[in-house]
C-alpha cells in the first residue's frame, strides 16, 4: 500500500480530535455559486445591454403616452386602449389576437362596393400562423391570457434574435463589435414592435440564427429554420432565396462540395420553401381561389409588389412638402424618408466589409422586397428591421469608441427611441 493511500486510512479511522463533539470537526466548507454555462457567457453582455436599452425606451414610450393620453379616446383595435400597454396589441397585433383566440375562418374572398381603397374584405388568413401559434401555445402552458403571452413570446424571441445578432456580427467582426450591434437593434427605427404583439422578433430570432447556420455549414438547421420561417411571414421569401442560392453555390463549388458534402445543401435548398408554399397553398385551396392570399393582400390591405412606383411617389411628395399620397403621415413619413436616404451608404459599407454571402442576399432581397411593395410608408422602419445585416459595419466603427463614449451614445438613443421607434409608430401613424 502506497503512503499516500496509509495516511488516508490513518486519518479516517482517528477518531475527532480532543475537545470536539462527535461528528462536529471542522471541516472545508463548500459553496456553490450560480454560473452561466460556457456557451452562454458570451452572450451576457449582449443581451443585458439589449435589454436595458430597450427597457428605457419603452418606459419613456409610456411616459408619453400617459402624458399625452391620446389613447384613451381611440377604439382598442386601432392603437387605443384602457392602460398603455393596451397600445402594444393594437392594429396587427389585434389581428394576431384574433387568430390565437379563434384560429382562421378562410372562406371564400367577399367582395365589397368597387370604388373604395378596398375590394375585399379583410380576413384573419392574412396573418401567418406561427406567431399567433405560439401565443396560444404559452397561454394554455402557462396559464397567462392571450395579450401577456404574446407580449411573453415577443419579448423572449427579441432577446434569442438580438443573440443570433451578436453571433452573427462578432463572427464577422469580433466580441465588441457584436455586442454593440445587438445594442443598436434595440434602438433602429422599427424597434417599438420588438417588445409588442407583432411578430418581428420572432422573425429576425429565426432568421439570424439561419444566416449563421448558413455561415457554419450547418445545412440541416438552416433548411429546418428556413422552413419555420416560411410560416411566420411572408418576407421569409427574401431568407429562403438567400440559403438556396447560398447551397447552390456551394454545390457549383468543387472545394465547398467536398468540405460540405452534397446531402446538407440540397437538403436546405428543399427544405426550405416548403413552409412558405404550404400556407399559401393552405389559404388558396380554404378560400377556393389558388391566388386568394395575394389578392386578400392587394385588395384588402393595399399592399402589393408595384416595383417602386409607391416609394418613388412618396419620396417626390415629401421632397416638396406634399402629402398626395395613399397613406400619409407626416411625422413617420419623414423619419421613413431618412431611413432610405440612408440604405444606399449601408448598403456600400456592408459590402465593404465582405460578409458572407448568405447575409448579402438575404439583406438586399429584404430591402428590394420593401422597397418594391406598395404598402403604408411611415412603417418602411419597421419592414427593414430584419435586415440586421446593415449594422456590421456600423458596430465595427463603433468597437473602436471607449464604454464611456458607448455609454453615452446607448443613453441618449435608448431614451429618444423612445419617441421615434416607439410612440411615432403607435401613436403619430399606423404600425
Amino acid at each position: 500500500m502506497s503512503t499516500a493511500r496509509s495516511d488516508a486510512a490513518t486519518d479516517a479511522a482517528m477518531p475527532d480530535e480532543p475537545g470536539e463533539p462527535d461528528g462536529q470537526r471542522e471541516r472545508p466548507r463548500m459553496t456553490r455559486r450560480l454560473a452561466l454555462p460556457d456557451g452562454l457567457r458570451p452572450y451576457r453582455a449582449p443581451l443585458l445591454l439589449y435589454g436595458v436599452t430597450k427597457l428605457v425606451g419603452l418606459t419613456v414610450f409610456a411616459l408619453l403616452l400617459e402624458a399625452a393620453g391620446d389613447y384613451r379616446e381611440k377604439q382598442p383595435r386601432f392603437g387605443g386602449g384602457a392602460h398603455w400597454w393596451d397600445v402594444l396589441a393594437t392594429w396587427d397585433g389585434w389581428w394576431y389576437l384574433q387568430v390565437a383566440e379563434k384560429g382562421y375562418d378562410p372562406r371564400p374572398l367577399e367582395r365589397l362596393d368597387p370604388g373604395g381603397l378596398f375590394t375585399v374584405k379583410q380576413n384573419s388568413v392574412a396573418f401567418f400562423p406561427l406567431y399567433p401559434g405560439l401565443i396560444r401555445g404559452v397561454s394554455e402552458v402557462t396559464g397567462l391570457g392571450l395579450f401577456g403571452s404574446g407580449i411573453l413570446v415577443s419579448v423572449l424571441a427579441s432577446f434569442v434574435a438580438a443573440a443570433g445578432i451578436y453571433a452573427v456580427v462578432s463572427t464577422l467582426a469580433g466580441v465588441r463589435a457584436g455586442t454593440i450591434a445587438a445594442g443598436l437593434w434595440a434602438v433602429v427605427p422599427g424597434a417599438g414592435v420588438e417588445w409588442a404583439v407583432y411578430s418581428e422578433s420572432l422573425f429576425v430570432a429565426i432568421a439570424a440564427w439561419c444566416c449563421h447556420s448558413v455561415m457554419k455549414g450547418r445545412w440541416l438547421a438552416a433548411g429546418l429554420l428556413a422552413f419555420v420561417a416560411g410560416l411566420n411571414r411572408p418576407t421569409s421569401a427574401a431568407l429562403i432565396g438567400a440559403v438556396g442560392l447560398a447551397a447552390l453555390v456551394t454545390l457549383a463549388r468543387r472545394d465547398s462540395r467536398r468540405e460540405h458534402g452534397v446531402a446538407g445543401p440540397v437538403y436546405a435548398m428543399v427544405a426550405a420553401p416548403l413552409g412558405l408554399l404550404t400556407y399559401v397553398a393552405w389559404v388558396g385551396l380554404s378560400m377556393d381561389d389558388p391566388t386568394a392570399y395575394f389578392t386578400l393582400q392587394r385588395e384588402g390591405w393595399a399592399h402589393y409588389f408595384d416595383f417602386g412606383a409607391y416609394t418613388l411617389d412618396v419620396l417626390g411628395n415629401t421632397a416638396v412638402g406634399h402629402h398626395n399620397y395613399l397613406f400619409a403621415f407626416s411625422v413617420p413619413d419623414l423619419i421613413a424618408v431618412q431611413v432610405v436616404l440612408a440604405l444606399p451608404f449601408l448598403i456600400a459599407l456592408m459590402l465593404r466589409k465582405k460578409p458572407p454571402l448568405v447575409l448579402v442576399a438575404y439583406t438586399l432581397a429584404s430591402i428590394v422586397t420593401v422597397l418594391g411593395t406598395q404598402q403604408m410608408f411611415g412603417n418602411t422602419p419597421r419592414y427593414l428591421l430584419p435586415c440586421f445585416p446593415l449594422l456590421l459595419a456600423p458596430a465595427a466603427a463603433m468597437g473602436r469608441l471607449k464604454w464611456p463614449s458607448l455609454t453615452v451614445f446607448f443613453t441618449t438613443a435608448a431614451v429618444a427611441s423612445g419617441w421615434y421607434a416607439h410612440y411615432v409608430m403607435f401613436e403619430l401613424g399606423i404600425p
